[in-house]
């Protein structure tokens, strides 16, 4: 191989390459157009292949050097670009786009904490008038311990807060998983989670009214429940989208409703599952520490949901001024 002959060839693509490096390093891959991304992956793999080259043919230890830097810039920019470009989307999705699916997605997140609510209404009416109807919804050792014992269930998570943390977390999430995923069933699963955990929550609620335990009770649940449950909430309005793509498509096909509305979906259950890993640390080791007084438990549980209700109502600057 002529050596001098193969570099003359090769080296326009060399200071093309820096040349398209420099000005990546200085204001980023976004200040390349389309053809010039394609450019500078071309020229990597080609760089790449000079390099393999120039070590197998030990043309020259400066030249393999200066060759090796190029390509690890061309690396670092391609790579390590597109990876902050992954978590630049990801930063702008939870700054501005989950709250504008929520926004966009309001009725059936509705919908859903409707259902939860009527739920907890029914049972709470009907554990009043009939105290034996508490143990169709409530586990007799919640009841017991309550009514003979006088006291709560939640001292158990003292002394186990990281482990009762993740099964919290893995609990709440397996809950809201359900309950999107019975969006197949045209609803229905989903309609039942949001009923069911609205009767339990009524259910157990008016046991600690009637055994004068509600406010150390509800003092445990407002710091978690406050992001907790509106999580819950939005897994119902994600379960009660895909029910609307399969029932009422609309002016869609069914597979192009499905995938618009799934997408919506989606989006959700990509929000909330921050809200429940924090819902879930909040409720293994702040809720049931003894050491908080419960009206700080209360405080933090209203500050959490009214952050809550700003950040769902945020919307972007140049959006408002349309």
């Amino acid at each position: 191989m002529n050596i001098q002959r193969w570099i003359a060839r090769r080296e326009p693509n060399w200071k093309r390459l820096d040349s398209l490096l420099k000005q990546v390093e200085k204001k980023g891959l976004k200040s390349l157009h389309a053809d010039e991304l394609k450019e500078l992956a071309s020229l990597y793999r080609s760089v790449s292949a000079d390099l393999a080259r120039s070590r197998t043919q030990k043309i020259s230890e400066t030249l393999t050097q200066d060759l090796q830097i190029l390509t690890s810039r061309a690396y670092n920019q391609i790579y390590q670009g597109s990876r902050r470009q992954e978590w630049a989307a990801v930063w702008e999705f939870y700054r501005w786009g989950f709250p504008a699916v929520v926004q966009q997605t309001k009725g059936y997140i509705a919908v859903a904490t409707s259902i939860f609510i009527i739920g907890a209404i029914v049972a709470w009416w009907y554990a009043w008038q009939d105290p034996t109807f508490l143990s169709i919804i409530v586990p007799e050792r919640l009841i017991r311990m309550v009514r003979d014992e006088g006291k709560l269930w939640m001292g158990s998570i003292i002394g186990i807060e990281p482990l009762a943390s993740s099964s919290i977390m893995i609990n709440n999430i397996s809950v809201s998983f359900g309950a999107v995923a019975g969006g197949i069933t045209g609803g229905l699963y989903t309609s039942f989670l949001m009923w069911y955990n609205g009767l339990m929550i009524g259910g157990v609620g008016t046991l600690v009214a009637q055994n004068n335990l509600a406010y150390p009770f509800w003092a445990f649940v407002f710091p978690h429940g406050s992001i907790e449950l509106p999580a819950i909430f939005f897994a119902g309005g994600a379960g009660l989208l895909i029910a609307r793509a399969i029932l009422f498509p609309g002016k869609y096909r069914r597979i192009d409703a499905l995938k618009y509305y799934g997408g919506l979906a989606s989006q959700l259950v990509f929000g909330i599952v921050p809200m429940l890993v924090i819902a879930g640390m909040i409720e293994g080791f702040l809720s049931p520490n003894p050491a908080i007084p419960a009206p700080i438990k209360y405080l933090v549980g209203i500050i959490f949901f009214l952050l809550l209700i700003g950040y769902c109502n945020l919307r972007k600057v140049d959006e408002m001024k349309a």
